[in-house]
């Protein structure tokens, strides 16, 4: 009954309207009450979903009807059942009503009450198919809607529904807006407290956020300044590798640009001892990212490693091996570590360059130089703690695989075991030593260079008893030459061993050599450079086949006719005694010392 209805001035059925006004007044007094208690009950609520399933629960109540659902509207303009009551279909729940269709349609458009006493039937208002499909096992005949509204914003609409025909009165239009009021508010209210929490997480998440970039700017900051107070204070590979191992809690391993292991600390043994260490992927992905890498193992062991760089230049790697996966920050520490251990390492080759570029300028200064040694020369030496007058014995070195400029760093690294001077020096790597054994230095230089440069190296030590530097230098030289011209490319010696060539290789005894290959020789080598004929190559191969005529042949890939005319040419030219066996050795020697001469030649 609506308020209206009730006639007032009949004075004939003024009791029974005094009893109808009555009831009316006490029936809207429980419903307010009901409404604003309601109302109190929902603004208490905070969360969204607690506060849409409470408001759908009280509407349902304080309505009556079988019915009861609220939609709110998303940003496509359509309306999305959030929460419902009474409904038995469980796919009702998941309805979904798009812009400008069905009762809720004309809510949201109007921002007022809108209801139909037949829903299917009715053609007020566009119908939906796919929500037409739902109202029908559902059963839901007559429908209200009344809008929710946030100031003059409609954010979505509350429904009452029957599954019976019927109209719906003012008073139950009326009521439910009322409540769908305050609803609005409540779930705004719940909506913004949703936003102020979830801005309230999302500043204390940036807080800790903040918090963890602080500390770890406070720790790379600690760890920044101890590796520069360890740089400062002269420390290398293995401090660097002991103060990681202090702030990252695992097992250092330092790798050089060969990968061979420079430095290695664990907790338990803070400075071990280099050993060969095999390096796990990680340091090989590394060096060809020219960044970082992080590898597991079988054991469950992470392995995280860091290239160490000069521009493009590989400088080595640092290993951080331990059972806890490492964090960014552990890997920026590993990483900034990295960049100082390239830094300490170019600052120690700049060194060494310098130390060697001044030792080399002393070393070529003593082998041009006459004796005896000037006193600013002798003072230079004195300044590198060298003694010149110690020096007895010079090592030159000759590799076919490596530059004479990488040899001698190598000498200059091994020089102070034998207080002496190493450089290069007319393209070969030499070495000024002070020993009493020249055999057992060559031997030791060799051994040392064959392990360092993995390859064949020639080492010839030659002593200097009076000072005379630049000639025991180039007998040196020149032996080293003989050795290859000999097959031999990898030895280290004296001359000594090689004193029955000393005519090719020592400078004083240049002219008798001439004299020997000029007697021994000269007509044939005169009859080549005149005829453009081969009679000194074709003796020299006779001889190293043993005087084998098929053999030699071969050797010289010619016919056996023109070999034999060719040995009758020989005899022509030195008579018929040279097969005799004087003769012979001598002819030998000769073409042996020729050969060997040629070749020293062509390398020099």
């Amino acid at each position: 009954m609506r308020w209206g209805d009730i006639p007032l001035s009949d004075s004939s059925t003024h009791e029974t309207s005094s009893a109808d006004l009555a009831s009316y007044r006490l029936r809207r007094e429980r419903e307010l009450s009901s409404l604003y208690a309601t109302a109190r009950s929902l603004t208490a609520l905070g969360e969204i979903d607690e506060v849409l399933d409470s408001i759908v629960r009280a509407a349902h109540e304080l309505i009556g009807t079988d019915i009861t659902y609220l939609s709110l509207l998303t940003p496509e303009g359509e309306l999305t059942l959030k929460a419902s009551q009474g409904t038995i279909s469980p796919s009702f729940n998941q309805a979904s009503v798009p812009s400008g269709t069905g009762v809720g349609g004309r809510v949201i458009a109007t921002g007022a009450p809108a209801w139909v006493s037949n829903y299917l039937n009715t053609h007020d208002v566009p119908h939906d198919r796919n929500f037409d499909d739902l109202v029908t096992p559902e059963g839901m005949v007559a429908l209200l809607g009344v809008p929710l509204l946030v100031g003059e914003e409609v954010i979505g609409a509350l429904f009452a529904a029957d599954r019976t025909e019927r109209p719906f009165e003012n008073d139950e239009v009326a009521l439910l807006s009322a409540f769908a009021d305050h609803a609005a508010i409540a779930l705004n209210n719940a909506r913004l407290y949703d936003e102020s929490r979830s801005a309230l997480k999302q500043l204390q998440s940036a807080y800790l956020t903040i918090e963890r970039q602080v500390a770890m700017m406070e720790r790379a900051q600690s760890v920044h300044e101890s590796l520069a107070t360890v740089v400062l204070t002269g420390g290398g590979a293995t401090e660097i590798a002991a103060l990681l191992v202090e702030h990252l809690h695992g097992v250092v391993t330092v790798f050089d640009r060969h990968g061979a292991v420079t430095a290695r600390c664990s907790p338990d043994l803070p400075q071990a001892r280099p050993s060969q260490w095999p390096a796990p992927d990680a340091v090989d992905q590394a060096r060809r990212s020219g960044r970082w890498a992080t590898t597991s193992d079988g054991a469950g062991r992470w392995h995280s490693a860091a290239a160490i760089q000069a521009g493009d230049t590989h400088l080595g790697a640092l290993l951080l091996t331990r059972d806890e996966e490492p964090t960014p920050v552990d890997i920026r520490t590993l990483e900034r570590s990295a960049q100082i251990m390239g830094l300490l390492i170019l600052k120690e080759t700049a060194v060494a360059e310098a130390e060697e570029r001044v030792s080399g300028e002393l070393l070529t200064e003593l082998l041009v130089s006459p004796p005896p040694v000037g006193p600013a020369l002798r003072a230079r030496a004195h300044a590198r703690g060298v003694d010149i007058d110690s020096l007895n014995a010079i090592v030159v070195v000759q590799s076919e695989t490596r530059f004479a400029s990488e040899v001698s760093r190598r000498l200059h690294a091994m020089s102070p075991e034998w207080n002496g001077l190493a450089g290069e020096h007319l393209g070969r790597a030499a070495l000024l030593a002070a020993t009493d054994d020249a055999a057992g230095l060559a031997a030791a230089v060799h051994g040392r260079l064959r392990r360092e440069l993995g390859s064949p190296v020639r080492v010839v030590a030659e002593g200097v008893p009076d000072g005379t530097w630049e000639r025991a230098f180039e007998i040196a030289g020149k032996c080293c030459d003989l050795m290859l011209g000999l097959g031999l490319t990898d030895q280290g010696s004296t001359t000594e061993p090689y004193a029955m060539y000393a005519l090719l290789f020592d400078t004083a005894r240049a002219e008798d050599l001439d004299r020997f290959l000029t007697q021994s020789l000269a007509p044939l080598l005169a009859y080549d450079q005149r005829r453009s004929t081969r009679l000194v190559a074709t003796l020299s191969a006779y001889f190293s086949n043993s005087g084998n005529l098929t053999r030699t042949a071969g050797a010289l890939h010619v016919h056996m006719n023109t070999l034999l005319k060719r040995l009758d040419r020989v005899e022509t030219i030195l008579g018929d005694q040279w097969r005799t066996p004087d003769r012979v050795l001598q002819l030998q020697v000769a073409l042996r010392l020729h050969d060997l001469r040629n070749s020293i030649d062509r390398q020099t």
